[in-house]
């Protein structure tokens, strides 16, 4: 069955996901920018991720505004640094961004990861896979006790996540990957310590 709702979504806006899907949108766009969902829209890449149908596991949907930072030009009352207009792109993907959402509406919770469910001209929307460390049926189970570790305290914000790790560049490997590992911040260092001794 995973296979065949894999292929789905590999072309979402063809056939019947693509009728659902403007169904879908109309009702998201009314609804707020974080909200909890009793089941996942997409098992089979929730599945991928670890999820669990029981206690302790909870989805979140959160929206996202596409698009970059910059802002229609002010007609007066600003030095042009202060204007906003040049804006910037910013270095997390939207995904990231929502996944902190998230962690920021459930602070108690830990983000165990996130995808894709839909988008319009002006939004995206993600799904949140998020895990209560507390509760005793994630403590208990052997899978997923793993995130009940101090050391993925706020994981999300700390880009541990699979989307905080793909914007970090760590899914490449090999001499390519020499300055974004173990941080872009730490490779930037240890350069200028080399220059340093020179």
């Amino acid at each position: 069955m995973y296979k065949y709702l894999a292929s789905l979504w590999k072309k979402p806006k063809e056939g019947i996901l693509a009728e659902l899907m403007k169904w879908r949108l109309v009702r998201w766009r009314r609804q707020p920018t974080v909200v909890r969902v009793e089941k996942p829209l997409r098992i089979n890449r929730a599945r991928q991720l670890g999820y669990k149908a029981k206690q302790g596991f909870i989805v979140v949907r959160v929206r996202v505004k596409k698009g970059g930072l910059s802002k229609p030009r002010p007609r007066s009352g600003r030095r042009p640094k202060r204007m906003g207009v040049l804006g910037h792109t910013p270095r997390k993907s939207l995904q990231w961004i929502a996944e902190e959402k998230a962690a920021r509406k459930y602070p108690n919770l830990e983000v165990l990861g996130s995808y894709w469910v839909g988008e319009d001209g002006q939004y995206k929307w993600f799904e949140i896979i998020m895990v209560d460390p507390h509760h005793p049926a994630i403590k208990n189970d052997p899978d997923i006790n793993w995130i009940c570790n101090p050391s993925q305290r706020g994981r999300v914000f700390r880009g541990l996540t699979p989307a905080g790790r793909k914007s970090r560049g760590l899914t490449v490997k090999g001499k390519r990957a020499v300055k974004v590992r173990p941080s872009r911040r730490a490779a930037y260092r240890r350069a200028g310590k080399k220059k340093k001794k020179k």
